[in-house]
């Protein structure tokens, strides 16, 4: 059964801002819940109030532009982001990221705002947008700010959002149109399950000899996690296998895998070492 809480669904941005505020602390916002209700319903999270966003038209958009880019409002969910022509098209890596979160169910009432304002290590999403250089729009009564998907995790389920700010949108720019993407996911059944160890790249042709490429981790850290300097090695004209072994040990300075229920610290370690080169091939061979 779930704790007695206030229930508010407002209707425009500027109520749910001035209910935010006035609130605080006390308040959690509801999109599609399927994190939230679960954690209320185990006493694991607690709120006073419920704001459920649902009926907030501005949050509903998702909209594509050549030289704005990808917006995906706090209140979209993932079926309707994968299933966009857009999206499909020009982000495949985010789709099969977001098609790996739950099952078709979940993702009906999951938005990719709530997976990754959840904040876990292991949100599926994150990798896909680290890679595609996403920004995170974020709103208070006291006005906006637009921070780097990067910047945004602070810790497990922690972020850089105060009680009294919102995420209203995801901004995701225009990667170039020879640009390669995947997202690898390793779980311990097929079908509904959180990764073990998930990884994300894009390889972007640049118009030099050695392309750009870019990679990022899941479920191995505190936080989901880029590997900055890791992608640098494969700047170099090296064979592949040759520039995932350079690349590796400073992949696993970046991470710090865990042993938990879904798997141990040296079998995820290995997991990402395993993914990496499967992921560096697949890109590379579909260039």
């Amino acid at each position: 059964m779930l704790p007695k809480f206030d229930y508010h669904a407002p209707e425009t941005l500027q109520e749910t801002l001035d209910l935010l505020d006035k609130l605080g602390k006390d308040a959690k916002l509801l999109a599609g819940g399927t994190d939230l209700i679960v954690n209320l319903r185990a006493r694991q999270e607690r709120a006073k109030n419920l704001i459920d966003i649902k009926k907030v038209k501005e949050l509903q958009e998702i909209s594509y532009d050549e030289k704005r880019g990808l917006t995906v409002g706090a209140a979209v969910t993932l079926n309707k982001l994968i299933h966009n022509k857009d999206v499909k098209r020009i982000f495949p890596v985010l789709v099969e990221a977001a098609g790996t979160i739950g099952d078709f169910q979940v993702r009906n009432r999951a938005t990719l705002v709530g997976n990754i304002c959840n904040a876990s290590p292991a949100a599926d999403s994150a990798p896909a947008l680290l890679v595609l250089d996403a920004a995170v729009n974020i709103a208070s009564r006291k006005g906006t700010r637009r921070v780097p998907i990067r910047e945004f995790f602070t810790g497990v389920k922690k972020t850089v959002l105060a009680t009294n700010e919102m995420v209203t949108s995801i901004s995701v720019p225009t990667p170039s149109d020879a640009s390669r993407g995947s997202y690898l996911k390793a779980r311990r059944v097929f079908g509904e399950d959180v990764a073990i160890v998930g990884v994300g790249g894009l390889l972007v042709p640049n118009g030099k000899s050695t392309p750009e490429f870019r990679i990022a981790y899941a479920s191995v850290a505190p936080t989901p996690v880029r590997a900055f300097e890791a992608e640098k090695i494969f700047g170099s004209k090296k064979s592949l296998d040759r520039l995932v072994e350079e690349a590796m040990p400073i992949v696993m300075k970046t991470v710090s895998p865990i042993t938990d229920v879904r798997g141990g610290e040296e079998y995820r370690a290995n997991l990402v070492k395993v993914l990496t080169k499967r992921l560096v091939h697949q890109l590379w061979e579909a260039s």
